[in-house]
């Protein structure tokens, strides 16, 4: 965002049509600065790191500029010019627990909290895995048994693990292009968007309960529906008996050595935005990545059980996804979805990984013991074409660090 960084450093405030506001912030090119200054726009809830337990991060640097693969047209794509071709904004690249690659662009810095969008849901995923949540929140059980507000129409017969795999038979169109109907009134509860003249105050959980229309068995196809994600954030207060924020920070965060408190955004009463609302420094969501490497443990300590990372990787249903709302995404591929959590059964091996839209990754192959953080501001909430070409790119750097 050059003319923002040019006017900052002549006039304070920016001329008004050059400033970021809550009706603007995801598009581009505000969305630029925006997607690392959430906390300045929407109110959020901090995400505690403990500063005495943070996990070190040994550097040796890997100069990537070898590494180069073809896009869709057949042209040969360097690794510098896929950044720029992606709106790169954060990556940290870990190989055996050590940085290898490390860059960033439009003002972020190694600790800048840039906003993971729907990656937030993996580390819902991760959390509902820890032994302590798995124990209250019982996977198998009722949604309604925790939370009995949202009644027993179509959430009827839904659990915890069709929530955590995405395969509750409810009607709700994830148009991120769309102006109008459901999914702006979800983004208006949330605080994402600014409430209009005439507008009854709302917020994310009486929202929920509007969503009742069924679109099938639950147990199904895999069926993209945010707002179920945000209902499990719900669930897992009740479950714990306390803020979702303080169980991520208590039960994953601090255990995980976090360098920084991360956030996540709130609606009008406190509530999550767990199906996209976190936002962390980048080599923060490396170091999560990290602990799936070295299979949920830090050190003597099993934060996540192995049993769970591995259901991550093979538990999913094929026949759900190939059948689901997010395989044209990825036309052709072996893919499953567990818990929030993506996977790959290519050739090259499993790869776990986490998508968010305007381009959040994160990319973990266990058996090559190699990490991929990467933060993006691009202009298009789910852009299919730079989808497929960072998978290009993630292929050739898994082939390139590791033989």
């Amino acid at each position: 965002l050059e003319f923002r960084r040019v006017l900052f450093r002549s006039t304070f405030p920016a001329p008004e049509t050059q400033q970021a506001t809550l009706a603007n912030w995801r598009t581009s090119p505000y969305s630029r600065w925006a997607f690392h200054h959430v906390r300045e726009l929407i109110p959020t809830a901090e995400i505690g790191h403990d500063p005495t337990s943070v996990r070190a991060l040994a550097s040796a640097p890997l100069s990537l500029a070898p590494v180069e693969f073809t896009d869709s047209s057949g042209r040969t794509m360097t690794h510098t010019e896929f950044l720029l071709a992606s709106d790169t904004d954060g990556l940290v690249i870990l190989h055996r627990g050590r940085i290898i690659a490390e860059h960033y662009a439009n003002d972020m810095t190694g600790h800048s909290p840039h906003i993971l969008m729907s990656v937030s849901k993996s580390m819902l995923g991760l959390l509902a895995g820890v032994g302590e949540v798995q124990k209250e929140l019982r996977p198998e059980r009722p949604v309604t048994d925790l939370v009995p507000e949202v009644g027993n129409g179509s959430y009827a017969g839904i659990s915890i693990r069709h929530l955590l795999d995405m395969r509750a038979g409810i009607v709700y169109d994830e148009n991120y292009a769309e102006t109008g109907g459901p999914i702006v009134e979800y983004r208006k509860a949330m605080g994402w968007n600014p409430v209009e003249p005439g507008d009854r105050p709302a917020d994310v959980r009486s929202f929920l309960a509007t969503l009742n229309e069924p679109s099938g068995p639950h147990g199904g196809p895999t069926n993209y529906v945010s707002p179920g994600t945000d209902l499990l954030g719900w669930a897992i207060e009740r479950a714990m008996g306390r803020r979702y924020a303080d169980v991520f920070s208590e039960l994953l965060w601090q255990p995980l050595g976090a360098e920084r408190s991360a956030d996540i955004t709130v609606d009008r009463l406190g509530a999550p935005r767990a199906a996209g609302g976190m936002c962390m420094a980048t080599r923060d969501l490396a170091r999560v990545g990290q602990l799936l490497v070295e299979g949920g443990a830090r050190s003597t300590r099993q934060i996540v059980p192995e049993s769970w990372i591995a259901d991550l990787e093979q538990g999913g249903d094929r026949d759900a996804w190939d059948k689901g709302t997010l395989a044209p995404y990825f036309p052709g591929a072996p893919m499953t979805y567990r818990a929030k959590w993506y996977a790959d059964h290519g050739p090259r091996g499993p790869l776990l990984f986490c998508l968010g839209i305007h381009g959040q990754n994160l990319f973990v192959d266990r058996r090559r013991e190699l990490v991929i953080a990467k933060f993006s501001s691009q202009s298009t909430g789910l852009d299919a074409a730079k989808m497929a070409l960072t998978s290009r790119w993630v292929q050739a750097v898994r082939d390139f660090v590791t033989g």
